[in-house]
């Protein structure tokens, strides 16, 4: 491994600058499961780590009646474990209690799992589909990005030279409304998803007609997809097998997904668009409380 400075700074300013000095050759340093193994790997040579669990911005959560803010470095056992954020954001629970083990939870965040990119992030469809924002600091100030805008590529995103996620704000979900988040895998836990799918649900207030719908599919594309087709076709439509039968077909046409050697084409697809038949329903369910 290349020999690095590890820098842990207690601002936000003090992060960007080093990060900004060192350009590509500095990373910021969350929980580090997967940095560390990269640049054990030289898949990445770096001059400086930048430790954020110092900065007071982005170890806080705090669930509000503006909804919920997450700190890029707050690890995942940390939000499943809130009482609060599990009665009202059940879905982001479904992703972040899912990130590799235990051990990792404990040190791992969703701040990480987004910047990672990785198609089958699990916990980036649940963000995407509460409408999450990522807060974002850097040489020439501060933005915000959609979530499902944050990814460009595998492992690439937004941030650009010297920027740092901050943190992730999600709307507080309306009333009458539910959200889910499931993936396949060939093992019981600890694994990549073959094809991952979240869902948000607003119902109206009689529990039996779709408001709105988002629906969003992990690693069956370059980039966590929002199948927008499949979300906007639940609008105005009775919650009945039918109408979620026709939205899981549409999200199996907005997969684009690879034949590698944890799935195929085809088996991907089809997974789509039995996993999104299901949340819907478990969306609901939620919804309906």
């Amino acid at each position: 491994m290349h020999p690095f400075a590890y820098v842990a700074p207690s601002t936000v300013a003090e992060a960007v600058a080093v990060l900004d000095e060192h350009g590509d050759r500095a990373r910021p340093l969350a929980g580090g499961t997967d940095l560390l193994v990269k640049a054990r790997a030289n898949v990445w040579e770096l001059d400086a780590v930048v430790d954020i669990k110092n900065i007071p911005e982005l170890m806080n959560l705090s669930v509000g009646s503006d909804g919920l803010s997450i700190g890029a470095g707050v690890p995942c056992y940390q939000v499943y474990d809130n009482s609060e954020i599990a009665a009202e954001y059940p879905g982001i629970v479904d992703g972040v209690s899912i990130i590799g083990g235990i051990q990792v939870q404990s040190r791992a965040g969703l701040g990480g799992n987004l910047c990672n990119a990785a198609p089958s992030g699990d916990g980036i469809c649940p963000l995407i589909v509460h409408s999450a924002v990522a807060k974002i600091s850097g040489p020439s100030g501060d933005r915000e990005v959609a979530v499902e805008d944050f990814a460009t590529g595998p492992s690439r995103t937004v941030l650009g030279k010297g920027e740092l996620l901050v943190s992730i704000e999600v709307p507080k979900p309306a009333a009458n409304s539910g959200a889910a988040y499931t993936r396949f895998i060939p093992r019981n836990e600890m694994d990549i998803a073959v094809a991952g799918v979240g869902v948000f649900v607003q119902l109206d207030s009689s529990g039996q007609n779709f408001e709105s719908a988002q629906i969003a599919l992990a690693s069956v594309g370059p980039t966590p997809i929002l199948a927008s087709a499949a979300g906007d076709s639940l609008v105005g439509k009775p919650v009945n097998d039918e109408t979620i039968a026709a939205a899981a077909a549409l999200a199996k046409e907005a997969a684009t997904p690879i034949t590698d050697m944890r799935g195929t084409v085809d088996q991907r697809k089809q997974l789509v668009e039995v996993l999104t038949g299901r949340m819907i329903k478990q969306a609901v369910e939620r919804a309906r409380g």
